[in-house]
C-alpha cells in the first residue's frame, strides 16, 4: 500500500535564537520563534510523514504544552517519528521539501540538510529532496518576517504475508 502526506510549517523570526533548518545552523542575525528549535523544514517533513501514515500531526505527537519538547532538536523528533512509522509497518519511499525564505541564502546548506534528514530517518540521501525559493518580497515571508516550508512524503506499508 502506497500513501502520500503533505506537511506545512511557518515560524516568525525572533532575535536571540539560532536559525536551524534541516538540523543545520544557518548564519543569520535572527532565529525562528518556537517551542522546540523551530526548524520549519524538519517540522514540515514530520507532518508529511505523520499525515501519510494517518498518525495525526506534529502538535498531537509532540505538543508544545509538554516541557520535554522545549528547545528540543527537531531532528530528534524526526528520528522518533521514523521509529513510529516503522513500528506501524511503514517505510519511506521519498520526500520532497521546499523552504520559502527571502533571506538568508540557503543553497550552500542544502546538501547538509539533505544528509541530516536522511540520516534521522535511516534513509539514503537520494530519498530526500530539499529546495528553497523566495516569495518575491510578497507576504510575511517576502517581507523577511519569517520562514515557511512545505513537504510531501511518499511511504509504503508492508502487507501481511499469507
Amino acid at each position: 500500500m502506497i500513501r502520500v502526506g503533505i506537511g506545512y510549517d511557518v515560524h516568525a523570526f525572533t532575535p536571540g535564537r539560532k536559525l536551524i533548518l534541516g538540523g543545520v545552523e544557518i548564519g543569520h542575525d535572527m532565529g525562528l520563534l518556537g517551542h522546540s528549535d523551530a526548524d520549519v523544514l524538519t517540522h514540515a517533513l514530520i507532518d508529511a510523514l505523520l499525515g501519510a501514515a494517518n498518525l495525526g500531526d506534529i502538535g498531537r505527537q509532540y505538543p508544545d504544552s509538554d516541557p520535554q519538547y522545549k528547545d528540543i532538536s527537531s531532528l530528534l523528533l524526526l528520528k522518533k517519528t521514523g521509529r513510529t512509522l516503522e513500528k506501524n509497518g511503514y517505510s519511506l519511499i521519498n520526500a520532497d521539501a521546499v523552504i520559502a525564505a527571502e533571506l538568508p541564502k540557503l543553497s550552500p546548506y542544502m546538501p547538509e540538510m539533505q544528509r541530516n534528514l536522511a540520516e534521522a530517518l535511516q534513509a539514503q540521501p537520494a530519498c530526500i529532496g530539499v529546495k528553497a525559493t523566495t516569495q518575491e518580497q510578497l507576504g510575511f515571508i517576502g517581507r523577511g518576517e519569517g520562514i515557511g516550508a512545505m513537504c510531501v512524503a511518499l511511504i509504503s506499508k508492508r502487507t501481511a504475508s499469507v
